[in-house]
């Protein structure tokens, strides 16, 4: 006998689909027209093709400012993996221990992520100031004052300035992540390791970390997306100029400011949009290469 069509389905589905597609499937394709057309020279749009791509890409104007900032991005993700997700994860696991007060310190290393960009930025701005910012007050008694520097001043110190109060502010994130999926793992495996004498890094080593290797690609994968779309904490530190001298300029402002102008800097929606379509470009890599290789890795594991 034939089933019937699931036809609840549709019903309970619909109106979660139809949100999903006006606010974001629909602005996604708009948005990729866009970057395909361009203004005529009597103010009609025109269908240009991928010539605003090969602008982005190429041209004396928009090319230098678009590596530089890929290139920005790219280490603004770097510093994110190597420093806020082990971070993270060794939270997670030290709160999985079950040490006391751990709701307390769970609540207290969450709290940052809740928090307003726009304050964390102006906070960390008073504080990094070398003029009235308390950041001398606290390496003078420690004997560091050559460490008292302008911080976000510096070319050489904004973006990894900038990207370590990132992880500052979002490193309960990944924690909360890795807590959830070690929480999950049987007593019976630690009952087990205790009994055969295992100690801490080994019980890490051998039976936590292969068991949330899955949520480990989730945590990187999230990670990725997030940064390559990064924008307010740059944006409420630096500007839409993302200075000094465009040192901390990730996709995101350059977008920004591609788009909408910035001081004597014109508009350009068409242009803009080819930023949009070149972040959208490169997260999609950036998870094709998840699905592809850390998927396979975690078969491995598993067999």
């Amino acid at each position: 006998m034939r089933k019937p069509f699931p036809l609840h389905l549709v019903v309970f589905l619909a109106p979660a689909l139809l949100i999903y597609t006006a606010l974001m499937i629909y602005p996604i394709l708009a948005s990729l027209w866009l970057s395909l057309n361009t203004v005529a020279s009597d103010g009609r749009q025109v269908f240009a093709g991928v010539s605003n791509y090969a602008r982005l890409f190429h041209s004396e104007v928009y090319a230098g400012p678009f590596w530089n900032a890929l290139r920005n991005n790219a280490v603004f993700f770097v510093i994110h993996m190597l420093v806020q997700n082990p971070v993270g994860l060794a939270l997670a696991v030290l709160l999985a221990s079950r040490v006391r007060g751990s709701n307390i310190y769970r609540t207290i290393l969450f709290t940052p992520t809740i928090l307003s960009v726009v304050i964390v930025g102006f906070a960390w701005k008073l504080i990094l100031n070398p003029a009235w910012g308390v950041q001398h007050s606290l390496l003078a008694p420690l004997g560091l004052e050559r460490l008292d520097l302008p911080w976000l001043g510096l070319e050489g110190t904004a973006l990894p300035a900038l990207s370590l109060i990132s992880v500052w502010q979002n490193v309960g994130i990944p924690m909360i992540l890795f807590l959830a999926a070690l929480i999950r793992i049987p007593e019976e495996l630690y009952e087990a390791a205790a009994l055969d004498g295992a100690g801490a890094w080994t019980t890490f080593r051998r039976i936590q970390l292969p068991l949330i290797v899955p949520t480990v690609g989730i945590v990187g994968v999230l990670t990725f997306v997030g940064n390559f779309n990064a924008f307010d904490l740059i944006y409420a530190t630096q500007g839409a100029l993302a200075g000094p001298n465009f040192a901390s300029d990730l996709l995101g402002t350059l977008f920004y400011r591609t788009y909408f102008g910035y001081q004597l800097q014109a508009g350009n929606p068409y242009m803009g949009a080819a930023v949009a379509g070149a972040m959208l470009l490169v997260i999609l890599i950036g998870v094709l290469a998840y699905l592809l290789l850390w998927q396979r890795r975690v078969q491995e594991v598993q067999f």
